[in-house]
């Protein structure tokens, strides 16, 4: 799943450094960092900062390492181009990236003055823990309708984030500590762009939701963040091993195990040997170091013990996810129709044991393509109702509001997708809510994203979200509350796990 993950990917953007030109104002296109100051571009509704640094390049000795502070600058610092992306492979068609030295964020501000300071919303993208980029996302209508400061951030993918060595500290823990240092950086250029650095939201999809399970899980997150938003990556999400029938994985891994991974990595028997070699020849291995590590400092436990446990920061959380989020991967998995006469055998294969169970409760629905009842399956067992004991145990601690997006006509954001029986409310179309992607809504579409954008804004100035059901409902015409865990038969699920 990790591997097959899908990224819309921006550009590769350079960077250059200019001459001063003009003194920073609270709302021009000059803001003074602590590290030296930026400009950026001001439209009618907001201001734009791209590619500002808030590590420094993790190249060299700096490769697999955490990440270390910027050095200051003379000048002005041109931010009019978005972050580039870190290195990565080709998925699917969209475009590879061998840039190591990526650790940038982007900022959007309201262009107008304001006379208070603003909520700080920071973004951490999904993509598998691979692929993606802080300027895939637009954030536009969340800075200028919530007067939020939002914060796109990098973080290093796969074998730069995730690899682990024997020997090597931090091993298998690099992207969170990433992600960490972009928060401090918050902390300490928040006021600057108007925000408020008490008040920051960290919220993200897929990848990005599941990280912020990390974060929360994190002792070394403590005080960077007053509230979280986990978007399609409940902190329990596991999924099939396709090796052994009956056998689910979970994302995370322990130390031990990555740093057994990393051992003799492309031929080497040391870092040394490891830091020498080219981005595109360990690109090679990239997909094999997916998985986040605990037992490390950045994250000392796993975050499914964190959460059943309380060992994590009591801030107000708002967990979801979407209805259908299995179809996006289903046709990956299995490109070619499959005859509802071999139903029984897939979810053998998946299931093992329980099979027969599955089969009573989900009984195909007789279009003689029994993918949509394999994606309807799995999206109960290992994304709805993982997010809903994702919200359960975490209420226990702090209070958590939940959302599930339902739209079943919503545009496929992700091209080149094969033909499905239906998609429906696959995995990372909420994203079209929030970010501007470039897809036509409907008018019904606006008016949910209108209601999305405003809720997430609520949150984030006041940790409130604005319903009162356990979990709303997000689609046209439907806005309101829903029986979520029968809808997805999470009884029958928690009585066979």
């Amino acid at each position: 799943m990790r591997r097959t993950a899908v990224a819309v990917l921006a550009a590769v953007m350079t960077l250059a450094v200019v001459p001063p030109a003009a003194s920073a104002s609270a709302d021009g296109p000059v803001v003074s960092t602590d590290k030296g100051a930026v400009r950026g571009k001001v439209t009618e509704r907001v201001r734009t900062f791209g590619s500002i640094p808030f590590a420094a390049a993790p190249v060299g000795a700096n490769r697999w390492r955490d990440p270390q502070p910027v050095t200051a600058w003379r000048g002005v610092r041109d931010a009019t181009t978005p972050a580039p992306a870190c290195a990565q492979t080709s998925q699917l068609g969209q475009p590879a990236s061998e840039t190591e030295d990526c650790l940038y964020l982007n900022v959007t501000t309201p262009a107008q003055r304001s006379h208070r300071t603003r909520p700080v919303m920071v973004w951490i993208h999904g993509g598998g823990f691979t692929a993606g980029a802080a300027s895939m996302y637009d954030p536009s209508w969340l800075a200028a309708n919530n007067d939020a400061v939002v914060v796109t951030v990098n973080y290093r993918l796969g074998v730069f984030g995730f690899f682990g060595h024997p020997g090597l500290p931090g091993s298998g823990a690099f992207g969170l500590a990433d992600q960490q240092a972009a928060l401090r950086w918050v902390q300490r250029n928040a006021r600057a762009f108007g925000g408020d650095a008490r008040n920051v939201t960290v919220f993200g999809e897929s990848a990005g939701g599941l990280s912020v399970c990390a974060q929360l899980a994190s002792p070394r997150a403590a005080g960077l963040f007053a509230k979280a938003i986990i978007q399609s990556g409940p902190c329990g999400l596991t999924l099939p091993s396709f090796t052994t029938p009956g056998e689910f994985t979970g994302v995370w891994r322990s130390r031990a195990d990555t740093e057994k991974a990393g051992t003799g990595t492309l031929g080497c028997a040391d870092l040394a040997c490891l830091r020498a070699k080219p981005v595109a020849e360990l690109l090679t291995v990239h997909e094999q170091f997916a998985s986040p590590s605990y037992d490390t400092a950045v994250l000392p436990i796993d975050p499914v013990i964190a959460q059943r446990t309380g060992r994590i920061h009591r801030v107000p959380t708002l967990v979801g996810s979407t209805h259908d989020e299995m179809t996006l991967f289903a046709p990956l998995f299995w490109p070619q129709p499959i005859p509802e006469s071999a139903y029984g055998d897939q979810l053998a294969w998946i299931f093992g044991a329980d099979a027969g169970e599955v089969a009573a409760r989900y009984p195909v629905n007789g279009n003689d393509d029994a993918r949509d009842e394999i994606a309807r399956v799995l999206t109960d067992r290992s994304w709805a109702c993982t997010s809903q004991t994702t919200r359960a145990e975490l209420g226990r601690y702090t209070r958590v509001s939940g959302y599930e997006f339902a739209d079943p006509d919503v545009p496929m954001i992700f091209p080149g997708f094969p033909p499905f029986p239906d998609y429906g409310a696959y995995h990372g179309s909420e994203l079209l809510m929030l970010f501007d992607l470039g897809q036509t809504l409907t008018p019904a579409q606006r008016q949910v994203s209108d209601y999305v954008i405003a809720e997430w804004g609520r949150f984030a100035r006041t940790g409130d979200p604005g319903w009162r059901a356990p979990v709303q409902s997000l689609a046209p015409g439907a806005i309101g509350g829903t029986d979520f865990a029968l809808d997805h038969q999470c009884g029958f699920w928690s009585s066979i796990l």
